[in-house]
Order: C-alpha cells, then structure tokens, then sequence
C-alpha cells in the first residue's frame, strides 16, 4: 500500500522533519524491524528491550524512504511523533479505510494462526491474498499487517491475539473485519485474564463489531464459543462436528495426515489435509467456512485445504539423520494445544518409542499445577514417555542436559517438542533435525 510522507503527518499528527524533505515521497508498507527493511518503505522505530531509534540508520542504508521518530533528527526524511507505537496504530487505521477487499479477523485461545494459514490458502484459489505474517497479532503486528496490503490483494486475513480485556475490540477498531472468527475457547491466558469467563469475553468482541452483511463463523462444538453468538448483528455460520460445516469419516494416515468428508450447506466433498494432526480437521473446518461465505467454490476450497502449509514450529513432521522422527510443534503450548499434540504423537504409526519433551505453559495462573499435572498424566495414559524442559509443575525433575537424554533415540523412534515460547523449545528441535 502506497501513501506520502505528507499523509504520514496528517495520520499521526505528527511534525515533518529533516532537510529538504520531498513531502511527496511515495513510501510502500512498512516494518518495525531493520532487517527486514525493503526500498521504499517507512521504518517505524518502537522503543522495548531495544531502541529501535538506535537502527534509523542502517533502516535508511537497506533502503527505508522515511521513518517515524520520537525525538528530532535530521538523518532522512521524517515524521515527529510523541510515540511511535500509537502512531503506528493511527496509519493500520487510515490503511484499512483504501482495502475494499474482504477482510477476515481470526481470534482464538488455540489454532489462531494455523486457521489463519488454512483460510489464506482457502481464499487464495480466487487470487492474491494478504496474511498476518507468522503470528503478526497484537497491536503491532495488525497495523503492520494492514500497511503491507499490497494493491492486488483479492482479502487479507487479519490474526488477533489478547492479553487484556478490549484488546481485541482496539485491533478490530483498525481491521472492522467483515467476518470474525472464534477457533475455541479454553484454558489459555487464564493467568492474565483471570478465568476462563474472562477469556470467553474478550475472544467474543471480535463478532461484536461485524456487520450486519458480515458473518461470525462460530466453533458449534465448544459451549462458550457458542455463548458469544448473540453477541452480533451479523449472520452466525458454524463448523465443527456439531456445526453446519463439518467433518465425517475422518481417518489420519500414518503420515498423520487427515482426511474426512466435508459435509455443508454448499454440499459434501473429500478432503486430505497437508497439516498434520486431527486437531487439525476443526481448522481446517473453519477455513473452509470463510472460504464458503465468500464465495470459494467447494471443490477448490477442498483443493486449497489440500496444499495449505503452516507457519513455522507448528505440527512440523521431520526425520533427523539418526532417522528419528520428530514433531516440532514448539510454537507455543497451553492444555488445549498440547493434549491434542500428544494424541498426535500417540497416534504416529512407528515400532519405537514415543517421547514428549514438554517445556512450560505460560500464563496459567494458579490453574497451572493442576494443568500440567493432568498433561503428564494424559502422557502416561497414552503410554508416551515424558521428558520435561525447565520447570517441574509436570511432577518429573526436569532435565539438566535434553540433548544428552535423548542421544539414544533414533530409528523408529519419535519424539514431540512442545512448550511455550519462554521454552526455547524451537532451538531443541533445530538441534534435533540437524544432528
């Protein structure tokens, strides 16, 4: 998306600053990070662990057209503003009012960006689409989102996470979807919000603002997703297996792999998942139900669903040199998402033995010993063997040394890598992989 320095000032309020500042400079998308930089584009330095006021310079030399600032500068071409982020915040908004195509808001407490990267495929068999990348979510990644929809996009596909009540309200002020969708609700979070009320509510405000032409595409088999319904004036379509949108006959292939028939209101066709996991079919579902709405024909919704690819660390079936298979699904971790990655992994068809290496659920407040206790018992029940990372909440010491532990696995083996992000469980599996 292209816009001026000049409408930079106008949007944010802000001052022009710098020498012989050509107001009419063309700037295209946008980047809080220097490294990522492409010609052209506005940096926007954010002040957090690091400066990123520190990085103007070397945003210029990659090619950067200008730069918000907090503080006077006479490097480049310019724009003063008392803060970066809430400037930033005022552009997504502007941006999204030159989108005409449909936009679609995801939230959830699990699946947020895999449904993200199954709709996007969806949607893509009618032409370009424009996504969150990774997991662009909050009130950074959704302005910059909006900024970097290109002209040619045919929908943009908008993730939304929370860590506070109205959250999500604020992002969807800068996305007004056209249609919201609600993954599941569950235990995740429920150390910031405070019960699991609290985060029903909060996922809830994105169907709130629809409207009335839009739609809430709605989980029918989770009750408190279902709760939020009269919460919108738009039409409410559901998936799942109680929904209107849903799967039967599901089989999982000794690749994990899914398939099952999709049956719905545009009528019933085969599906196979590129995705791995059969939690993976509930996404997959709601994928398909934005696609429907919007007017995807089945068989190329099927078709999409069929080459969809995920984001990275999520559900990713890979063989180390040793031959030792292993599920890197370290994204991020709560009880939804890592009792259906040890169903996953009890369900791999191979002759060996079946580790799960589990790093900590964050952010579960005083749910959290209760919480993984009953994820290490959910392992025992499956007769996976559980190696913990960092915390002893599963019962288990964890481990001082993982490499070392799981030296011996190899040819036909498999071993789960799963745990939230403060884990680092991601460089475990990196490790893996490689050796």
């Amino acid at each position: 998306m292209e816009f001026s320095l000049a409408q930079v000032a106008e949007i944010t309020g802000g001052v022009l600053c710098g020498d012989n500042v050509n107001v009419d400079v063309k700037l295209s998308g946008a980047t809080q990070d220097s490294r990522h930089v492409t010609p052209g584009c506005l940096f926007v330095p954010l002040r957090a662990e690091r400066d990123g006021h520190d990085f103007i310079s070397a945003a210029l030399a990659a090619g950067a057209a200008g730069f918000l600032t907090e503080q006077e500068s006479t490097l480049g071409p310019s724009v003063l503003v008392p803060d970066t982020a809430s400037a930033l915040q005022a552009l997504g908004a502007a941006s999204r009012t030159s989108i005409t195509a449909p936009v679609v808001g995801v939230t959830g407490s699990v699946g947020k960006t895999s449904v993200k990267d199954l709709t996007s495929a969806v949607l893509n068999q009618k032409g370009p689409v424009h996504a969150s990348p990774r997991s662009f979510n909050n009130e950074i990644g959704v302005p910059l989102t909006l900024l970097n929809t290109p002209e040619e996009a045919t929908a943009v596909v908008a993730e939304m996470g929370a860590r506070h009540p109205g959250d999500i309200s604020n992002l969807c002020a800068m996305v007004r979807p056209d249609v919201g969708v609600i993954t599941t609700i569950g235990m995740a979070h429920t150390g910031v919000f405070g019960s699991l009320k609290a985060v029903a509510q909060a996922k809830g405000e994105i169907i709130e603002g629809l409207p009335a032409v839009g739609c809430a595409v709605l989980n029918a088999d989770v009750p408190a997703v279902m709760a939020q319904a009269d919460r919108t004036r738009a039409h409410v379509l559901t998936f799942g297996q109680a929904g209107e949108v849903r799967a039967r006959e599901v089989r999982v292939g000794a690749d994990l792999r899914p398939s099952f028939l999709l049956e719905s209101p545009w009528g019933r066709i085969e599906v196979r998942l590129e995705t791995r996991g059969a939690h993976m079919v509930a996404n997959a579902l709601a994928a398909a139900a934005v696609g429907l709405v919007l007017e995807v024909p089945l068989d190329e919704v099927a078709a999409g669903l069929a080459k969809a690819t995920l984001s990275p660390s999520r559900m990713q079936l890979g063989t180390a040199p040793s031959g030792l298979l292993v599920i890197d699904d370290a994204y991020n971790a709560n009880p939804l998402s890592v009792a259906a990655a040890l169903e996953a992994l009890a369900a791999v068809e191979a002759p060996g033995r079946r580790v799960a290496v589990l790093g900590l659920m964050a952010e579960l407040g005083d749910d959290a010993p209760a919480a993984h206790q009953q994820m290490a018992q959910k392992a025992a029940a499956l007769g996976v063997e559980l190696f913990t990372v960092g915390t002893d909440l599963y019962g288990p010491a964890p481990e001082t040394d993982i490499d070392a532990a799981l030296e011996n696995l190899g040819p036909g083996d498999v071993v789960l890598i799963k745990g939230s992000l403060v884990a680092g469980l991601q460089a475990l599996a990196a490790r893996l992989l490689k050796n």
